[in-house]
């Protein structure tokens, strides 16, 4: 497709998007990173090295008018008593942000979901969509 051809994964990206979806299976908090797209070269790639496990952090990271894919897993107690580990990609995409870099992301969204092997995508539009998460993640399951 045209959209693999656009945008880019380094060798070093695709190995942590695997390690970090096997790594985070067990995982007893959640887990999140932040990724986002180099407007110049088109590269996906993790904002920094920071794995976030607690979710007002995570909101605090994300900027107010710019988009983001955020990887996260996230241990919860099904109804049943069941653990799940849902491992999701959140589509962080604010409505301040513009139109050049909402096709951006928009463009790359399924080749992230791809590439990182995510179950689902789950849109939020602001950082405080991230206090309703596991609420959303209960309700799809």
């Amino acid at each position: 497709s045209s959209e693999s051809r656009l945008y880019t994964f380094s060798p070093e990206t695709n190995t942590k998007l695997r390690k970090f979806r096997l790594g985070t299976s067990r995982a007893k908090d959640p887990q999140a990173v932040i990724y986002e797209i180099d407007k110049k070269t088109l590269e996906i790639h993790a904002v920094d090295d920071d794995v976030y496990s607690d979710m007002q952090s995570l909101a605090d990271e994300l900027p107010e008018h710019a988009p983001r894919f955020v990887l996260l897993s996230y241990p919860l107690t099904l109804e049943s008593g069941r653990l799940s580990v849902p491992y999701v990609m959140l589509y962080y995409l604010p409505v301040t942000c513009n139109a050049e870099v909402r096709m951006l992301y928009a463009g790359a969204k399924e080749l992230m979901r791809n590439t990182a092997e995510v179950g689902k995508i789950i849109e939020i539009d602001t950082a405080e969509d991230l206090e309703d998460i596991e609420a959303k993640l209960k309700g799809d399951s």
